[in-house]
């Protein structure tokens, strides 16, 4: 309790600091300062908010207990009261309990088709759909960054980018960090003719964005920088210059693309900031590591026995392998209806924090 009480008051104080800065014109007038702090107090707000939901309700309940005291007509008042402190209480825990402090980040998304062939690139074009859906619907913008598409419409590898149209406590990362790893489908596929089942995975990589193109810190002399010229389904050319980017970091073989704009500048300043997204992921995941916490990397294969998750379309199933949840409700979360998914595996990942804390 007291360790609460220490953590309700370095909230208070980074809070009130940050609203003291905010009003300060020369804060104010710092455009890349005013936005580290307005993100910042976003997510500091809801933790506000309830405190001081809660220090009101307190004080209400002792008014309420001593006027109980002289007139049993207000006990029930009381009694509620009392009901709403304690449901408060558990909220403003909730609230400070221990959470990836990387949750409030936008993060970029690739998906690329793996065992299966045509059917894989099929399937992965149906996970870019269902992402994009629940984007969507959950108030997330979408951008795509580089699209590699095969000749019957599917995803061979694709890049896109998730990000919040408002700052808050919780990010794309706080939803979309789970679908890292190897995804598996059972169906027949449209190339089949036997009507057979057959099993075709997808890869997904998620990490967080940077925030500022200009954070980029890459030697030039490790790259690799190719262009060439945007294309569409089946390889057709979707504008007549070469305006696309390929950077290939050499010290890693990392690769990355971009054909998001029609100006070859602004494909690179992209690129650079995916690539400098990924390297920071290596660095995280290389400094959990030797912190001594077993973090597997997301995808490493695309073997289909790699699997995070299989979606069986015969069954209308979708099972989650690291938490053991099953659903018959595949074609929604496949139209993005992922919230009762998502929401299992964001409780797993609480109750190992609170669990390690």
């Amino acid at each position: 309790m007291a360790n609460e009480v220490s953590l309700v008051d370095d909230v208070v104080s980074e809070y009130r600091g940050i609203e003291a800065q905010m009003s300060d014109p020369s804060i104010a007038g710092d455009q890349a300062q005013f936005g580290k702090l307005s993100k910042r107090y976003a997510e500091l707000r809801p933790i506000m908010l309830t405190y001081e939901e809660l220090t009101a309700a307190k004080e209400d309940l002792e008014a309420a207990r001593e006027m109980a005291y002289e007139d049993h007509d207000f006990q029930s008042e009381a009694d509620e009261l009392a009901v709403r402190v304690e449901q408060l209480q558990e909220k403003l825990a909730d609230l400070l309990a221990p959470r990836d402090p990387q949750d409030s980040e936008d993060i970029i998304m690739e998906i690329k088709a793996g065992a299966g062939g045509e059917e894989a690139a099929l399937f992965a074009a149906d996970l870019a759909r269902m992402y994009e859906r629940f984007a969507d619907k959950a108030g997330f913008a979408w951008n795509v960054l580089a699209l590699n598409e095969s000749d019957l419409g599917g995803v061979k590898d694709m890049t896109i980018s998730f990000r919040a149209k408002n700052p808050g406590r919780d990010g794309a990362w706080a939803f979309f960090k789970y679908e890292g790893g190897v995804h598996r489908v059972q169906r027949v596929p449209v190339t089949e003719s036997q009507g057979r089942i057959q099993t075709s995975a997808a890869g997904v990589l998620v990490y967080p964005e940077p925030e500022e193109v200009e954070s980029v810190d890459i030697n030039e002399k490790d790259l690799r920088i190719d262009v060439y010229r945007s294309s569409g389904k089946g390889g057709q050319g979707v504008n007549t210059t070469d305006s696309a980017v390929r950077i290939t970091h050499l010290p890693t073989g990392l690769v990355v693309t971009c054909q998001q704009e029609r100006s070859q500048i602004q494909n690179k300043a992209r690129a650079m900031q995916v690539l400098q997204a990924r390297l920071d992921q290596i660095e995280r995941e290389k400094a959990d590591e030797e912190a001594g916490e077993q973090r597997a990397s997301q995808v490493r294969s695309m073997d289909r026995s790699e699997r995070i998750r299989t979606y069986n379309w015969p069954e209308n199933r979708i099972a989650d392998h690291r938490i053991g949840y099953k659903a018959s409700n595949l074609d929604s979360v496949l139209n993005g209806d992922m919230h009762d998914l998502i929401k299992a595996l964001q409780d797993q990942e609480r109750a190992e924090r609170l669990e390690a804390k």
